[in-house]
């Protein structure tokens, strides 16, 4: 079957987190005099923060939620304990204030022209709306696992992407950086596939544990606007798509 529609992973593909959130940790590490290693410690937070939501069904809370609670345990692993409450508010609230990577506007229009194109994410609902509203993305359909009440991996949360958009999931193309995210609509459904290099950096670490690596000034690779000039590489199921940016796979 031909591809008709694509469902793009959000958080770790298309927004520069490590950027946003890095800066914010720093930004508030300056008004209390304190140092650390932002890097290591944005690593670390978006680590557990996955860890603890991934595959979840129907939990009493969503990404959101995580985010804030995580974000405690990470400052008291660091001994950052002198960051107040105003300060982890300011840093939490900078999820919803994400800078896309610069060449996803055009690429969502372009994509737009052929393809439905839905966001699949993790994030929430109210936080796909707030980043999309700053970056300028228009979409096609949000559909966030909040709404579905399971979480990718489960094959349930790409089941009902696919029931929602009224297609086949061999209609549909999954493009996401995350290599776990890829390997469970791969084996579980048959959908189509594209990786895309996106906010882990420049190097990815294969496997299903989320383990995001992205280090100082080797975030962003121009991967999902070069995806867009050639999306329909994965023509077979079962096949994933590598689309090397600067600096390597």
């Amino acid at each position: 079957m031909p591809i008709k529609a694509l469902t793009l992973d959000t958080g770790g593909t298309i927004l520069d987190w490590h950027g946003g959130i890095s800066r914010a940790l720093a930004a508030a590490g300056a008004r209390r005099g304190l140092t650390a290693d932002w890097h290591e410690l944005t690593n670390e937070y978006r680590r557990r923060s996955l860890k603890a939501i991934v595959g979840l069904v129907h939990p009493e809370f969503n990404f959101d939620d995580v985010h804030r609670k995580v974000l405690d345990e990470v400052i008291a692993q660091f001994r950052l304990d002198a960051l107040t409450a105003e300060d982890r508010d300011a840093i939490w609230r900078t999820w919803h204030a994400l800078d896309a990577w610069p060449d996803f506007p055009v690429a969502l229009a372009r994509l737009r022209r052929k393809y439905i194109v839905s966001s699949l994410t993790l994030l929430t609902t109210s936080l796909v709306i707030d980043v999309s509203k700053r970056n300028g993305f228009d979409w096609d359909a949000i559909i966030s696992c909040e709404m579905i009440g399971i979480y990718k991996t489960r094959p349930e949360a790409y089941r009902t992407a696919a029931k929602w958009l009224q297609l086949d999931p061999s209609e549909i193309m999954m493009v996401a950086c995350h290599n776990f995210d890829l390997n469970a609509a791969r084996m579980r459904l048959q959908e189509r596939l594209c990786q895309t290099s996106g906010g882990m950096g420049s190097r990815r670490t294969a496997g299903s544990d989320p383990q995001p690596r992205a280090r100082p000034g080797r975030g962003h690779v121009s991967g999902i606007g070069r995806t867009s000039g050639r999306v329909n590489c994965c023509s077979r199921p079962r096949r994933a798509c590598n689309q090397a940016g600067p600096g390597g796979r």
